[in-house]
Parts: structure tokens; C-alpha cells; sequence
């Protein structure tokens, strides 16, 4: 990668190398892209739905033709559209009859909608630590967080990473469990040689507004078990369908999962590209292979990578942030810093059992790496992954520009 490895850091953006965020100029002042961008496709299908009536309908065909798609695309049997994907987890629980009494696996750093969903339902969430480099349930405490009243795990693969879906199928077949894999932020990725969500007895989507695909609302989950499917139906079917994604969703979606491919492709590119970038940068690891930023996708060439194991998606790219190589620079500081020079770098989600009553769950250990991720990780918001080199660039010099501020504050310090 001639261009990335021709890329020095040390060359201030401009004159005025004052963090933005102390009045100076941002690296990226128009802020980071918005999303959803702008799409012909999208805008040919809304308008089609307005023409011939279909957006305001019941039943038309667009929820059939998403249907199709993505039995299609996931080879299962069944596709149940939502109103959201965190819908689609409770609903994915209900068909399970998971309920009062039971208890149900899942990491304790999750998006927060699945800790409750469990709850919801009646059943306790039973929380297990991450892996400490890739961020995601650690399947070597299952065997410590499974007790009789265990019914089902929830396995979701976040910010880039993905769970060890062949350790915890092969535990799940030995105890008998049934495995809902959340997949809302990895539509089309494979992971371990599969596509995402087809691990599971119940895969999960998400279209919501943030997410790769997107209606501003919907989810969908697919299974190859009609049992589980007229449990749903039953709870969701009084008169009318009562978690329903609508035609308009429906129609917008279409055009987006035509590309899907196209971009996940893209994304993953830049992706490699930008951990080149900062291959140099210490303090960040990324969440994606090697915990050495430098050594991650290295080399990335998508035709290459369509090769591996896993080709996970990118709603968001994750890292461990160490505030020690940052002069002391809280991880909420940082990305404070970063959101100051237009850089949609943030902090990821709040871990589970710090922020709900002990009562709620029951927790296997102390949750140490857990706990790290609570203070420690940050999340890149995927837009700017369908950008321009010049894009990832001003990434890599915003974080540059902040490491250089630091530097400057401690070597003051040190004369005072």
C-alpha cells in the first residue's frame, strides 16, 4: 500500500495546529458524511411506490419481494419482517417459548435492547465476559455461565469483530441450546465460511436508521424452523400484524440490498487501508484480526479476503483505547477531541452490569474485560467507509493532530 506507507503523519494539516476543540481549525469542517447518502436507487423506488399507491398499502409487493430476498440470500426456510431488530430478538425469544424461570446467555458488553429483551420476556439475562482483544462474547466462560435453567445464548457480533460461532454451536448442539445470532450490524459479512445469522437456530437484522441497510425503522429474522415461526405468529398476529415493517420500508430496501455486496466491499477496502494508516499510532487496537493495528488487513485486497474464514461487516469499526499513551487523556476526552475535528469517532456501548440493578442478572465472574470496554473502547461510524482516501487520510491526521497536542501538553508540563 505505496500510498498509505507515503503518508506522514508529522505534517500538520494547516497553520493553526490548535485542537478544534480549543478553538482551532477542524481537520474535516463540513463534519463527517451524513447518512443515509444519497441514492438514486432509493429515490427511484420511493417514487414508484408513490405513482402506483403501493407505499400506503397493507399487503403489496414489495414486503414479498424483501421476503424472497433474503430467504434467498440466507438459505432458510423463513423470514419474519419486523419493526425493528430489537423487536426481532424478543419475538426470536417468544418463538423459543424462552419465559419466566429460564435464563439466557449473552455478553455483557451488548446493545442494551437484548438485556432487555430477556427481561421482557421473564427470563433472567445470564452476562459473560468479552474477549479481551476482539471485543466479543467469550465463548470459553460458557461452560461457567450455563446452569439447568439456561434455554437459549444471544450471540452478536460487534463494531467489526465476530464471535467464535463454531465453539458456541458445537456447546449449544451439546447442551441442547438455542442460539439467536444477532447479526443487526453485519448484514451480508461472512463469518466463519457462513453468512451472518445463519450460525444461528434465529438470525436477526436490523434496519434501522444508523444501520447498513436502512428504512429508518424495520428488522427482519430468519429461521429454518416453522415451529418457531407460528410461535411468532401467534403472538403477533391479533387482527392485524402488530410488529409490522410497511411497504415504504419495504420498497427502499430493496435497491440498498442490491448493493450490499458492492459496499461491504468497499468498506472492508478502506477499512484495510485506514489500520495502514495508523499502523504507527499506539494506543489504538483495533478489533479486527491482529490486536496490532499495523498488522490488521495489512495487506487487505478484497478478492484476496473473499478467500478467509470471516469477511466481517463495518456498521462500526472498533478500538481499544489506552489512555496511557495519551498523556492521561480520558477515552470520552479523546473522542470528544476527534468529534471536534469532524471525525464521527465515539464511545462504544455501556457494559451491561454497570448499568442495570444487580437483581436483574446473574453475572459469570467479575467481568474484568467487560469492564475495560466500558470506559476504554471506541467506535468509528461506518459512512465515512464509502469515502474517499482523502477521507480516511483526514482521519488518520485528526488523530494525529490530537497525539501531537498531548505530546506538546506533557513535554509543558514536565518544564513546569
Amino acid at each position: 500500500m505505496s500510498t498509505a506507507a507515503s503518508y506522514n503523519p508529522a505534517l500538520p494539516h494547516a497553520t493553526d495546529c490548535r485542537l478544534a476543540v480549543h478553538g482551532g481549525r477542524p481537520i474535516q469542517p463540513e463534519g463527517p458524511p451524513t447518512w443515509p447518502l444519497l441514492d438514486a436507487a432509493v429515490e427511484t423506488a420511493l417514487n414508484r411506490a408513490f405513482a402506483d399507491g403501493s407505499w400506503g398499502k397493507y399487503h403489496g409487493s414489495h414486503c414479498l419481494a424483501l421476503n424472497e430476498m433474503l430467504v434467498t440470500m440466507h438459505s432458510r426456510e423463513h423470514v419474519v419482517l419486523t419493526c425493528s431488530g430489537t423487536a426481532a430478538v424478543e419475538l426470536a425469544l417468544r418463538g423459543l417459548r424462552v419465559g419466566t424461570g429460564d435464563e439466557v446467555l449473552l455478553s455483557a458488553y451488548d446493545f442494551e435492547g437484548n438485556f432487555k429483551n430477556v427481561l421482557a420476556v421473564g427470563a433472567k439475562p445470564v452476562l459473560i465476559d468479552i474477549d479481551p482483544q476482539t471485543g466479543q462474547l467469550d465463548v470459553t466462560q460458557l461452560e461457567l455461565a450455563r446452569s439447568p435453567q439456561t434455554k437459549a445464548i444471544i450471540a452478536s457480533h460487534l463494531h467489526g469483530g465476530v464471535v467464535d460461532m463454531p465453539a458456541l454451536r458445537a456447546f449449544a448442539n451439546q447442551y441442547q441450546l438455542a442460539v439467536i445470532e444477532d447479526a443487526a450490524q453485519m448484514p451480508g459479512a461472512m463469518i466463519h465460511g457462513r453468512i451472518a445469522g445463519t450460525w444461528g437456530d434465529i438470525g436477526i437484522l436490523s434496519f434501522g436508521g444508523s444501520k447498513l441497510l436502512t428504512s429508518g425503522r424495520g428488522g427482519a429474522l430468519f429461521t429454518n424452523d416453522s415451529t418457531i415461526v407460528q410461535r411468532i405468529r401467534l403472538h403477533t398476529q391479533r387482527g392485524n400484524d402488530t410488529y409490522p415493517l410497511s411497504e415504504l420500508q419495504a420498497a427502499v430496501l430493496l435497491p440498498q440490498f442490491e448493493r450490499l455486496t458492492e459496499r461491504n466491499r468497499r468498506r472492508a477496502a478502506n477499512v484495510g487501508l485506514l489500520l495502514e494508516m495508523l499502523r504507527d499510532t499506539k494506543g489504538l487496537s483495533s478489533f479486527v484480526g491482529s490486536n496490532d493495528c499495523g498488522n490488521s488487513f495489512k495487506s487487505l485486497d478484497f478478492p484476496i479476503v473473499t478467500a478467509r474464514v470471516n469477511q466481517p461487516g463495518f456498521y462500526k469499526l472498533g478500538f481499544w483505547y489506552d489512555s496511557a499513551q495519551f498523556g492521561g487523556l480520558s477515552r470520552d476526552q479523546f473522542a470528544c477531541s476527534l468529534r471536534a475535528e469532524g471525525i464521527a469517532l465515539d464511545p462504544g456501548f455501556r457494559a451491561l452490569h454497570l448499568t442495570h440493578s444487580k437483581g436483574r442478572f446473574r453475572a459469570v465472574n467479575d467481568l474484568p474485560n467487560a469492564s475495560r470496554a466500558d470506559t476504554s473502547l471506541l467506535v468509528l461510524h461506518h459512512p465515512v467507509l464509502l469515502g474517499s482516501e482523502n477521507d480516511l487520510r483526514q482521519i488518520a491526521e485528526a488523530l494525529s493532530k490530537v497525539t501531537r497536542s498531548v505530546c506538546q501538553d506533557e513535554l509543558q508540563k514536565r518544564h513546569h
